[in-house]
């Protein structure tokens, strides 16, 4: 069971009651109509990343999703949210990437988005058996990573969210869906 496909997608939802607002999130990011099975963070060598409505159309109501998911909650007034999913694949895609679960309190949504990415990069860096050094490995003006003599680019994608002042809870969910 190696994925083929994977696409990122985002939701913010806004309940009373905690899992409300989680069930909402996923709605907002178009999966809550399936059952999520988390799993940890590994992008498949040749797995091709397409766009979320292409993504969609391939998966049926009910079905088992493989997802790399980040989530935060809260229900504090004001109280910044955000969870992240940073990748980090190599130019050469026969080669496995990496894929980064970061989900934080009081961190903006760029701060917490760059973490993710080098957090991605940081740990595909360990798995290559490659020193990681953030200053030497990272290009800015070509916005790529040398790691292990391996071109590596990342992104990530960023939910964010802040605490309603009603005190109701709001929940921020980020994933990269694996469909097999």
């Amino acid at each position: 069971m190696i994925p083929k496909y994977a696409f990122v997608t985002k939701g913010v939802g806004i309940s009373k009651e905690k899992l409300t607002s989680f069930e909402m999130s996923l709605r907002d990011a178009g999966i809550a109509e399936y059952n999520i099975v988390r799993v940890s963070s590994i992008m498949p060598p040749n797995c091709k990343i397409i766009p979320k409505s292409q993504g969609l159309k391939m998966l049926s109501a009910g079905q088992i999703l493989f997802v790399v998911l980040s989530e935060c909650s809260t229900n504090e007034p004001g109280r910044k949210v955000a969870s992240s999913v940073g990748f980090a694949l190599p130019k050469d895609r026969s080669n496995h990437g990496y894929l980064s679960e970061h989900h934080s309190y009081g961190q903006s949504k760029k701060d917490a988005g760059e973490y993710a990415e080098d957090l991605a990069a940081q740990m595909l860096a360990t798995t290559l058996g490659a020193p990681f050094d953030f200053e030497k490995n990272y290009n800015q003006q070509k916005d790529i990573w040398k790691i292990g003599g391996h071109t590596v680019n990342t992104k990530a994608i960023t939910s964010y969210a802040e605490g309603p002042k009603n005190k109701n809870w709001v929940t921020v969910v980020t994933a990269m869906v694996l469909i097999i």
